[in-house]
């Protein structure tokens, strides 16, 4: 999946103010046809492109459609790790063969918004788009997973998703999102969000919290809240040591309360006091949203660790 793709699922139904459309069958093909075209956009299921293209944000001149790429819609098992085909659609990753494989990204899959969405949105799309809500960013970013990015000339190079979201290391020229890359950890995660309407709908805030027994950690994202998910590091490591990791990974309730509100309260930081000393008042809406995310991360790691 591309930068500039602004769809999040597969298709190869295009609209109509594109000049042509190309509809490869390879990886390797889809980037030469960028590579051919600077000024095509990739698209897979077209959610968001079709929006932007609705609301008169975007006139491409050319698409590349990738929902024949048969190479990026399904995973393998590679040394510990998971290589998911950035072209798995939100449908297929809430199934419950992958529920049993990556947990917290098959729940963010089956919240990702209505059928016809998760039919057609894809986690390619999820990271390209870039979008804040997006659902899958959280919990790529707590398990620190990385990109396979697809090249000119058979050319694949590795990235941290965090640096693409970053803008620490953008896609260049005829690139594409080929595959994710992220660790088997074989314990429990867990991905809950709030929206602003009951059902599927867009996050107000999300938090994905995942366990990593071996190395004794919790690793924890906030997602919706800013332009990219939030990792609370020092709200991490101030919680793995209070886990009983040798007897049934307990702890304290009082432990949970105070992490919800650590994770909260590094994510919604104070304001910076007044030259006098006062400390300014955060707005209702934003306590608020404060307390949601406290009481998102409480929730999840008591889950995970339940």
């Amino acid at each position: 999946m591309g930068q500039r793709e602004g769809a999040a699922g597969l298709t190869t139904q295009a609209p109509q103010s594109a000049q042509s459309v190309t509809l490869p069958t390879t990886l390797d093909e889809a980037v030469a046809a960028l590579a051919a075209m600077p000024a095509a956009v990739p698209v897979a299921g077209g959610t968001d492109l079709m929006a932007a293209v609705n609301s008169g944000q975007l006139r491409p001149a050319a698409l590349v459609g990738l929902g024949r790429i048969s190479e990026i819609r399904g995973w393998q098992y590679q040394d510990g790790h998971a290589l998911l085909g950035a072209g798995l659609t939100h449908a297929r990753m809430g199934r419950p063969d992958f529920a049993a494989l990556i947990p917290a990204l098959a729940a963010a899959a089956r919240a990702a918004g209505p059928p016809q969405i998760r039919n057609a949105g894809t986690l390619g799309g999820n990271i390209a788009s870039a979008a804040p809500t997006g659902d899958a960013l959280p919990v790529l970013a707590a398990l620190e997973a990385t990109l396979i990015i697809a090249g000119p000339a058979g050319a694949r190079r590795e990235i941290p998703v965090s640096h693409l979201l970053a803008g620490v290391d953008m896609l260049r020229g005829g690139e594409l999102i080929g595959f994710v890359r992220m660790p088997l950890l074989h314990a429990p995660q867990v991905f809950l969000k709030a929206t602003g309407r009951t059902g599927p709908g867009r996050a107000v805030a999300s938090v994905a919290v995942v366990l990593d027994p071996a190395r004794r950690g919790v690793r924890c994202a906030v997602g919706a809240i800013a332009p990219m998910p939030l990792r609370p590091l020092d709200a991490e490591h101030w919680v793995a040591r209070l886990i009983d990791w040798d007897n049934g990974r307990t702890i304290v309730p009082e432990a949970l309360t105070a992490f919800g509100e650590y994770v909260a309260a590094a994510c919604i930081p104070d304001p910076v006091p007044e030259a006098d000393g006062s400390v300014p008042q955060l707005p209702p809406a934003v306590l608020h949203l404060r307390r949601t995310v406290a009481a998102l991360a409480r929730r999840a790691l008591g889950r995970a660790l339940s």
